[in-house]
C-alpha cells in the first residue's frame, strides 16, 4: 500500500493589519483556521484556494503569491497535511451566499487576537503561515505547473 498526504490549500489574506480566519466547528470544538480544505481531483492548486476561499469567506481571492509549503503530521488523527499556503487579494464578498458546512463565520482579526486564540487554531500552520507572511515570504505563482485537462 501506498503513502499519501492529504493536499490542503489555505489563504494568507491581509487587509489593515487584520488576516481572515473562519471559525468553525469540528470533531475538536470550535477552532480557527485560515480559508483552507481539500484538493480536489484535476483541481489545480489555484483554482483550490480559489473554490475554498470563497466557500469558506464568501470573498473571492485574487492569489498573487504562495507564501510557503508546510508539511504537518496530526499524530492524533494519524493524518499528515501537505498545505500550499497562498497570499493575495481578497475582493467582492458576497454576504447572501452560504458558507460550507461547519464553518461558523468569517472573522478579520488582528495578529494579537489570533495568538490569544492559539489554543484554538485548527493546526500550529495557522500562525506559522501569517508568520511567514509577516516574514515577507511570498513566491512567485509561476513556481507551480499544473498538467490538466
Amino acid at each position: 500500500m501506498v503513502w499519501k498526504p492529504n493536499v490542503t490549500v489555505a489563504s494568507v489574506l491581509e487587509r489593515d493589519g487584520r488576516f481572515l480566519l473562519v471559525e468553525e466547528e469540528t470533531e475538536y470544538g470550535i477552532c480557527y483556521n485560515q480559508p483552507a480544505g481539500h484538493l480536489e481531483c484535476g483541481e489545480s492548486l489555484i483554482a483550490a484556494v480559489i473554490r475554498e476561499t470563497l466557500e469558506e469567506t464568501a470573498y473571492t481571492l485574487d492569489p498573487q503569491y504562495l507564501v510557503g509549503i508546510y508539511n504537518y503530521r496530526n499524530e492524533a488523527r494519524d493524518l499528515t497535511y501537505l498545505r500550499f499556503a497562498f497570499g493575495g487579494e481578497a475582493h467582492a464578498v458576497d454576504p447572501d451566499r452560504p458558507l460550507d458546512k461547519g464553518i461558523i463565520a468569517a472573522h478579520w482579526l488582528t495578529l494579537d487576537e489570533i495568538r490569544a486564540r492559539q489554543a484554538q487554531h485548527r493546526s500550529p500552520m495557522v500562525l506559522r503561515c501569517i508568520e511567514d507572511w509577516l516574514a515577507g515570504r511570498r513566491y512567485p505563482l509561476d513556481l507551480l505547473t499544473h498538467y490538466g485537462s
